[in-house]
């Protein structure tokens, strides 16, 4: 039987069996519509064309490691992988926003440092590691619509497309995620003031 005609969880198996051929077939089978999904988020060529390559590299590794555990949906699977290296680009490069001129410009602004204090920046670091872990704790649908929401300032309309269901399960699952997570927040007494 040709490679084209297998279904995805044949070409892995055939793959793991040493058949290069069987990722190549893999590869080329999404590549178009995850470079896409890629690219519309991060909007910047270069960008998606290394999460891409980066999201194909934990492919490779999770398969052969025999960590790939076939649940009918390679596709969702290599999704939630790029927008997990998304999301983790998003966080390394974060900046706080500059605030600009207020009516109530004040001279001794000139005086004071601008910059975060080592104790500012340590707290906004645990805070965003606290959230990290409330958001890790979601379940899996409701965490995709959480982060292409907040991260990659995706429309509704453009999660329910990305993600494969309605708008309205869209707005659901963002729902039920702030839910979830006002819950942990409160059980754990996580503090998200910075």
């Amino acid at each position: 039987m040709k490679a084209d005609k297998l279904s995805d969880n044949e070409l892995v198996l055939r793959y793991q069996s040493g058949d290069e051929c069987a990722l190549k077939t893999l590869i080329e089978r999404y590549e178009k519509r995850l470079y896409s999904y890629i690219l519309v988020s991060v909007k910047n060529k270069e960008l998606a064309e290394d999460i891409f390559q980066d999201t194909f590299i934990k492919v490779i590794n999770t398969i052969r490691s025999g960590n790939y555990y076939e649940e009918g949906k390679f596709f969702h699977w290599i999704m939630r992988i790029a927008n997990n290296l998304k999301v983790d680009y998003y966080r390394r490069s974060q900046k706080l926003p500059i605030m600009g001129p207020t009516e109530n410009f004040d001279a001794l602004d000139f005086l004071t440092s601008k910059e975060e204090s080592v104790e500012q920046t340590m707290v906004r670091e645990q805070v965003y590691a606290d959230l990290g872990r409330v958001v890790d704790h979601l379940p899996a649908e409701q965490r995709e619509v959480l982060l292409l929401r907040i991260y990659n300032d995706y429309s509704f309309k453009e999660i329910a497309e990305a993600t494969g269901v309605s708008i309205n399960t869209a707005l659901g699952r963002m729902r039920y995620a702030i839910l979830n997570m006002r819950k942990l927040i409160r059980e754990h007494q996580i503090s998200v003031e910075l």
